[in-house]
């Protein structure tokens, strides 16, 4: 099933969640980033449902239920394969932790849409009633607007429900939430907004490092990155985010990346952007720590910043087998990517010998003729050599002077004193 197909059936369900809580007598529509992305003509990637039902009778209209925060009114209603959020309309009380409400009581649609952060992400759909005109549009339900969403679509601006201080307050990963927004749709952040963004700026370091590392995640895997690291660096925000000096430079060679690059490749072109080619592997190695990066990000990251310093530096004076064995490494087609956004020229000539590698009858990455397992089926007595004469062996297969198991073996018996192995 494709993009296209999975929203379709995931909305189809969230219609007969929401056609059962309303023939229940319950209020049930389409709330936050779903309704928004309707508008738009997007596809949402997942469907929340609002209602003014209770978790308790929620659990009772339908067969499948799980809970995921029933304190706060959130449930899992499982309905024809598809997973779907429902909320019990809600108003908050003070976030004392900067991250969660100490208070939650169950409340109307109205108080549930001004506890939001965005006026965007606080529009309701009732998918239910006929279908209706928005703008140029026609929208399958009716839109509820009750702080302004509908207009600040119109005019592309992300603005904060009421006062910006008091959202920002609550949570301050807020602020970010602001800026991976407005960059991923093409929006500018409202004015009174972004002064309450720059202000709070610093508080930003009272945020978890995990939350903050995951929406810079999302930034990095989006086509719009470039602009959203712009944006940070207006507000204030880059140096609370990455622990370090603020940036003062555009991000060159963020915005030079293509725009399917990898989240590994636009991670190592920020920290290039921010410390150059020579200085990006011990940026990222701080970063680490203030982005949470897991074992295999922070191994990706090296792996592509060394293929890439190899590409630069050493590729005309690699044999052949060295070249193939840098293109099959980890990380080189995230290098590969770095150095198109930094050096094309150095980067088209390497890829036209890839291309020559690539069909030269033997390939970039082949199957190896010989193995540890047929050395030792054929006699030899493992040791610390094994490796070395199995490398040796593979790197006269990549250039093509081993051609043949038969070759191979050959070979490894007229080589293996070298290394210390006897049968």
């Amino acid at each position: 099933m494709g993009r296209h197909e999975d929203s379709q059936a995931a909305r189809a369900a969230a219609v007969r969640v929401a056609r059962r809580l309303q023939d229940a007598g319950h209020s049930a529509y389409f709330a936050g980033g779903c309704v928004r992305d309707e508008l738009l003509g997007l596809e949402p990637t997942d469907y929340d449902v609002a209602t003014d039902a209770t978790p308790e009778q929620i659990r009772g209209l339908f067969d499948r239920t799980s809970e995921v925060g029933a304190a706060f009114g959130v449930m899992l209603v499982r309905e024809n394969h598809q997973t779907i959020e429902v909320a019990t309309f809600r108003e908050e009380g003070v976030y004392s932790d900067r991250r969660r409400p100490d208070e939650v009581k169950f409340s109307t649609a109205d108080h549930d849409a001004k506890r939001r952060d965005y006026t965007v992400n606080a529009l309701f759909l009732d998918p239910v009633a006929a279908d209706e005109a928005v703008g140029a549009s026609t929208i399958h339900g009716h839109v509820i607007d009750l702080v302004g969403g509908l207009d600040d679509l119109r005019d592309k601006r992300i603005r904060a429900v009421g006062d910006p201080n008091d959202r920002l307050a609550e949570d301050h990963l807020r602020a970010l939430r602001a800026v991976r927004l407005a960059a991923r749709l093409g929006f500018e952040i409202e004015e009174n907004t972004a002064r309450a963004i720059r202000e709070h700026a610093s508080e930003l370091v009272g945020v978890s490092r995990e939350r903050i590392g995951e929406e810079v995640r999302r930034m990095m895997a989006h086509e719009s990155r470039a602009r959203a690291v712009l944006m940070m660096q207006s507000l204030g925000l880059d140096a609370p985010v990455l622990g370090e000096a603020a940036g003062d430079l555009p991000p060159a060679t963020l915005s030079a990346l293509a725009p399917e690059a990898s989240p590994c490749a636009a991670m190592g072109a920020w920290a290039i952007d921010r410390a150059g080619v020579d200085g990006a592997a011990a940026t990222v190695g701080a970063w680490r720590e203030r982005l949470m990066l897991s074992n295999d990000e922070n191994r990706s990251l090296r792996d592509a910043l060394a293929c890439l310093t190899s590409l630069r530096q050493d590729w005309g004076a690699m044999p052949v087998a060295k070249r193939k064995r840098l293109l099959a490494a980890p990380g080189c087609d995230d290098a590969r990517a770095l150095l198109r956004a930094t050096e094309p020229a150095i980067c088209d000539a390497i890829d036209q010998d890839a291309a020559a590698l690539s069909g030269d009858g033997v390939g970039i990455a082949p199957a190896p003729l010989l193995t540890g397992d047929e050395l030792v089926a054929s006699g030899f007595k493992p040791g610390p050599g094994f490796k070395k004469l199995l490398d040796l062996v593979y790197d006269a297969q990549l250039e093509g002077r081993v051609r043949s198991p038969e070759d191979a073996m050959a070979l490894a018996e007229q080589e293996a004193a070298r290394f210390g192995l006897s049968r």
